[in-house]
């Protein structure tokens, strides 16, 4: 009998996994300040195509180590044909560059922005449209007529010229931006990607977008433009990677109309690298799961640093790495998945700076490339079980907006952008209703659902952005919960944050980059539906409040009392089905947030 239990048990022992044991494991782990890494090269072909070629190799691996029976799954669902799951330099060469406001304008395509004052006071002899071109304004005018075009925000109209014309332009159209005195940069972005994708629609090589009114003092105007920009390239860019048959896109150049004295140039070269990361954030998050895989976002963070090496460097921890510093909480997820875990730290320092003169700041986003929810699994009507390849929304962001900060070069911040990437999946091995994890700052968890389980991963990547990359000020970006979509709706995210100070930077950095989040109490008396008999925390309360009480949860896992932190819960804005699905949200706020922490 006894050598019967001890055959039991080393064959146990083999099966199950440090998370497992982390209860007793890891409670004494220290957090160490280095691991295995890996070292970034500079690419010898594009970022796509070395992108691709990894994601083929991958898939070669897995059909090669498949266990008999497995060949079929190892082939149709792992990304057999190597597809990018994600593009550094998506823009080909489609250029925005500035123009002045003439008469001669030779392009194929001209479109205006409008106010609803504007708007309500077009007429057929319009001196704006005129200007452009005569009769303009009576083919404005009719189109506007007929599609009863008010200047409402993302309301639109265009309509073809007759070349009998005679005039450069074989499109005309408006674009509707609201009341004149709330319009924003979302409303100029909008404008843009209007803008680009109607010409694209219209068979158009060429674009000029302009403002009805030009009256902007030049300084006030730079701003406009680099929505108007980053729109431009947003609408030109069309994801067709997973289409058979590709469609030619015809827009090579788009020209934003600028007033006399205003000097757009840098304006625009930061439009078009913060398009490029809200597009690799838009990619990672359209792509299904058995594209982006946590290797697959390790290997989107190496080809940034590759692209970007003089300022770019990134680690991937492995399981064993992740193991030695105590991560529990990440691991005790990732166990049931076939995929392995990989745990991203993606860092910018400045060219030619000191660390000790540089505000030290990190993003943490969350990556679950695929959630099932565990044995909680999503189950039945409205469970979203096959959307949750954007569970990885967070992590998406993250990259997006390194992507940006990589080209943009902030001058006075060092910048960590840290994912902790895993699937949630059902397996014997996997995580069960009632089991405590130990996270490596030593806290316990006992998990009463497997499907509040970013909040787990998270734990851990907080504890390392604190006490590993020893940063002062930390935003969490996750889909956390369904709750904050009931409390705001699908296009507004949430930020949870104990300072007024992070609060405001917050706001200020959405407000530039046109995206909408909306503060959120922290009331820690909900707190006590987190306590539980037996170990330090539950990692889930009741129904009500479930995004409060998440953030709650959170917290507890920046400890010190010089740290600032805030959490976004994206859930809501990240997908939207009437906009194409995946929206590239979070990357340009938190890129924006980043360039001004030093401020």
């Amino acid at each position: 009998h006894m050598r019967c239990a001890r055959s039991a048990l080393r064959s146990t022992a083999r099966v199950l996994s440090f998370a497992s044991f982390s209860a007793s494991a890891s409670a004494t782990s220290p957090i160490m300040a280095s691991a295995a890494t890996t070292t970034a090269r500079a690419p010898t072909t594009s970022p796509a195509t070395t992108l691709a070629k990894r994601a083929s190799r991958r898939s070669a691996a897995l059909a090669a180590r498949a266990p008999r029976g497995a060949l079929t799954r190892s082939f149709a669902a792992s990304n057999a044909p190597g597809y990018a799951p994600g593009d550094v330099h998506p823009f080909g060469d489609v250029v925005v560059t500035a123009s002045k406001k003439t008469a001669e304008l030779a392009v194929d395509a001209l479109v205006l922005s409008m106010c609803e004052a504007d708007a309500a006071a077009l007429t057929a002899s319009d001196d704006v449209f005129e200007s452009y071109g005569k009769g303009l304004a009576a083919i404005v005018h009719d189109v506007a007529t007929a599609e009863e075009f008010k200047g409402k925000a993302g309301s639109s109209a265009f309509a073809r010229v007759p070349a009998a014309m005679g005039l450069p332009f074989k499109l005309v159209g408006v674009v509707g931006v609201g009341k004149a005195g709330e319009i924003g940069a979302d409303a100029w972005t909008a404008l843009g990607a209007a803008a680009a994708a109607a010409a694209n629609k219209a068979k158009c090589e060429s674009l000029v977008v302009a403002k009805y009114w030009m009256g902007d003092a030049p300084e006030e105007f730079e701003t406009k433009a680099r929505a108007i920009a980053v729109g431009a390239y947003l609408g030109a860019f069309d994801d067709q990677r997973f289409k058979s048959e590709k469609q030619a896109k015809t827009l090579r150049s788009i020209s934003v109309a600028t007033p006399a004295g205003a000097d757009v140039s840098g304006a625009l070269t930061r439009a078009k690298a913060t398009a490029a990361g809200v597009v690799l954030t838009k990619q990672l998050v359209a792509a299904p799961p058995n594209v982006v895989t946590p290797t697959a976002l390790a290997d989107v963070a190496r080809a940034i640093a590759a692209e970007f090496k003089d300022t770019m460097s990134v680690k991937i921890l492995e399981k064993k790495d992740c193991e030695k510093l105590g991560m529990g909480s990440f691991l005790g997820v990732s166990e049931a998945s076939d995929e392995p875990p990989k745990f991203i730290h993606l860092t910018y320092t400045p060219k030619g700076k000191k660390a000790k003169d540089l505000t030290n700041v990190a993003v943490v986003g969350k990556g679950l490339t695929f959630d099932s929810g565990g044995y909680n699994i999503k189950a039945g009507a409205g469970s979203m079980i096959e959307m949750m390849k954007f569970d990885m929304g967070g992590a998406g962001a993250t990259l997006g907006a390194a992507r940006v900060v990589a080209e943009t070069a902030p001058p006075d911040v060092a910048a960590h952008f840290i994912v902790a990437s895993c699937e949630n999946m059902i397996g014997s091995r996997g995580l069960r209703p009632g089991d405590i994890l130990t996270a490596s700052n030593g806290k316990t968890i006992e998990v009463n659902n497997t499907d509040a389980e970013g909040r787990l991963t998270l734990a851990d990547a907080l504890v390392y952005a604190e006490k590993t990359a020893g940063a002062t000020k930390i935003v969490d970006v996750a889909t956390l919960t369904g709750a904050i979509i009931v409390g705001l709706g699908p296009e507004v995210a949430g930020v949870f944050t104990p300072d007024d100070g992070m609060a405001s930077e917050i706001d200020a950095a959405a407000r530039d980059a046109g995206e909408a989040f909306w503060r959120m109490p922290m009331r820690e008396s909900y707190w006590e539906q987190m306590k539980s008999e037996i170990a330090d925390m539950k990692n889930t309360g009741t129904r009500g409040g479930g995004s409060i009480t998440a953030a709650l949860f959170l917290r507890r896992f920046v400890e010190s009392e010089d740290a600032k932190w805030a959490h976004l819960d994206i859930a809501g804005p990240v997908w939207d089905d009437k906009k194409g699905g995946a929206t590239g949200f979070g990357a340009a706020t938190l890129a924006s947030w980043i360039s001004n922490a030093a401020k």
